[in-house]
């Protein structure tokens, strides 16, 4: 077997930042990936324990974690409206017993719930003193909500069968009505990735909606993955939809970097190639790419399961930016805004990792920070937000950290959704 040498192409403006790998990626751009299969694929799934009362993630020196709230269930996403309000969805994964696919290329599933709350929660801080004392049960009887947008005089919604669009009223803390679906999004198949993820542009008259995959890598075949493995865009009433970006596998996260106004995300890539195959990553996301979903990864490195079926998409395959390690699931970015942080944070960018199942020694559990500048990575990431593993040889860790947020006063919130807590990253008065 060979090394994969990734050659820099200046004319896409790619950057590959140095490795946060089990093998390094050196400034000259070469990356040292093992090849398939050099380590079976195992099953190693945490145990998650929960924190214990005197026990908080760890932050670096000259910060505190404190708890912004508790007793959730599934807490997953986070959003931050811009009247200041913040709102939590909760929802959980329907793991179906059996997948079958009708004449159509279509997959139908009988699924189990495992209880998804199916809501969203409000938070908000009515003294306007940074102390959000009011809590509400803002919207029931959703379809697995994750991401959420207020966009005018609409609040919307991402269930995972399709985007919601409500009136909205920033004084309220009911959203009341049923509600109109504007675009309908494709639920079936292998659904671990039913997270359907929403932002607007700078312009605010397009929204971008990412949706993951049916499959860790088409064993189902592609008439299942149609409008899936992308990030859409659409207008706010749903109308125009064109797939921004294709051949990423779950692109949860997004946002603009602040400096060059990129959108950016965070991928997690396929698994059952090994340990150490294939990297999770964070990168710009061009109009029109494509980022080899599913048949090639981190550049023109065909999967071997995929052998030879198109060699047209593997050599157009865009190598991403920054590798953040093998089933991490980060599923989490922001670029931190704030003034709160020390100048060194200021434009990077954090990422949450949900942590690893397919690995045989845990990875992720934490949250990174990538220092950037002049609007690109700028150095390796470096651990943020750690302690969530307990015992990593036994498989026990506290929780799993999801998403990154930050307040208006620019501190940071990350759910814990296996703990069913979010967490608060201030800087120590």
């Amino acid at each position: 077997m060979h090394k994969t040498v990734f050659s820099f192409i200046i004319s896409c403006g790619l950057f590959i930042s140095w490795g946060y790998m089990s093998k390094a990626y050196s400034q000259t751009n070469k990356a040292d990936l093992p090849p398939p299969y050099a380590t079976p694929s195992v099953n190693n799934f945490s145990k998650v324990t929960g924190w214990p009362k005197d026990k908080t993630p760890v932050a670096p020196a000259g910060f505190e974690v404190t708890k912004f709230a508790d007793g959730f269930h599934n807490p997953r996403w986070i959003y931050v409206a811009p009247n200041g309000d913040i709102f939590v969805s909760e929802a959980g994964t329907r793991r179906p017993n059996k997948v079958e696919i009708d004449k159509h290329g279509t997959a139908k599933t009988e699924s189990q719930n495992f209880g998804s709350a199916n809501r969203i929660v409000m938070f908000r801080d009515s003294g306007k003193n940074g102390k959000y004392e009011s809590r509400y049960i803002y919207k029931r009887g959703l379809d697995q909500p994750f991401g959420m947008l207020v966009l005018g005089n609409n609040f919307y919604i991402a269930n995972t069968s399709g985007l919601m669009k409500y009136p909205y009223n920033p004084s309220d803390t009911i959203l009341s009505g049923n509600g109109e679906k504007i675009v309908d999004l494709p639920a079936d198949g292998y659904n671990n990735h039913w997270t359907r993820n929403i932002i607007t542009n700078p312009q605010k008259n397009k929204i971008y909606i990412s949706v993951g995959s049916a499959s860790n890598n088409a064993e189902h075949g592609m008439e299942v993955e149609r409008r899936r493995a992308n990030i859409l865009e659409v207008n706010p009433d749903g109308s125009g939809e064109q797939i921004y970006a294709a051949g990423l596998r779950n692109p949860v996260p997004m946002d603009w970097e602040p400096v060059t106004g990129n959108l950016w995300t965070a991928v997690n890539e396929r698994d059952e190639l090994g340990d150490d195959l294939v990297p999770d990553y964070a990168t710009h996301v061009q109009r029109g790419g494509f980022y080899g979903w599913p048949y090639a990864y981190f550049g023109a490195n065909e999967d071997p399961r995929m052998k030879g079926q198109r060699p047209d998409l593997v050599a157009k395959t865009i190598i991403p930016d920054v590798p953040l390690g093998s089933h991490t699931a980060s599923l989490g970015l922001v670029f931190y805004r704030g003034n709160q942080f020390p100048a060194k944070y200021r434009n990077g960018m954090f990422v949450g990792q949900h942590g690893s199942w397919n690995r045989s020694v845990l990875s992720g559990y934490k949250v990174l920070f990538v220092p950037f500048k002049d609007g690109k990575p700028a150095g390796q990431p470096e651990d943020f937000l750690t302690g969530f593993v307990i015992d990593a040889e036994q498989g026990k860790v506290h929780g799993r950290p999801v998403c990154v947020a930050e307040t208006p006063d620019g501190s940071l919130l990350v759910s814990d959704d296996a703990a069913k807590v979010i967490w608060k990253v201030s800087v120590k008065q």
